[in-house]
């Protein structure tokens, strides 16, 4: 790794901090590419799951879409109720809405290893996670965030509830 960049929207991945996520089986390493390079309305991500681990929860977004190529290793992609064997070179769509929830699954023998591409880097957005029954909100950038919310589905305040002049 290069003290000094050769211009500020050129990174190579060996410039790029790794990020180590883990929490049970979701075990993963990640270069946040797109936000090194300077990027601004298209992020990426290259990720690796060790074998036998999980991405990120199996979760949809209302408003980003993302999609994943596969550089090397193979495993199941979760996309909705099917499950579908990767490899590399494989390119995979996931629109945002409720009709594409995803989870990349490491269940081979090697490293899974994917650029996770997203079009636009979302100053808000809401994210299901159907297995949890969860919903998130987030407004701000993954770096600087203002506001980030999590809670189950279903639970909701009245939208006067708590305000002083509503009384």
């Amino acid at each position: 790794m290069s003290a000094e960049r050769r211009h500020p929207n050129v990174v190579h991945q060996g410039e790029v901090s790794v990020m180590n996520m883990e929490k049970g089986r979701h075990r993963m390493q990640l270069r946040r590419l797109g936000a090194a390079a300077g990027g601004q309305l298209i992020g990426a991500n290259l990720t690796e799951v060790p074998p036998g681990a999980v991405s990120f929860p199996f979760h949809y977004h209302c408003a980003t879409e993302e999609a994943v190529y596969v550089l090397s290793g193979s495993g199941t992609a979760r996309i909705g109720d099917a499950r579908v064997a990767v490899g590399a070179g494989d390119w995979i769509a996931f629109p945002p809405g409720p009709e594409h929830p995803h989870q990349m699954i490491n269940d081979g023998a090697e490293p899974l290893v994917y650029l996770c591409v997203s079009a636009s880097i979302q100053k808000v957005d809401v994210v299901g996670y159907p297995d949890s029954k969860k919903v998130a909100a987030s407004a701000g950038t993954f770096e600087k965030p203002i506001h980030r919310w999590i809670s189950r589905q279903g639970e909701s305040l009245d939208y006067w509830d708590g305000e002083p002049e509503a009384e």
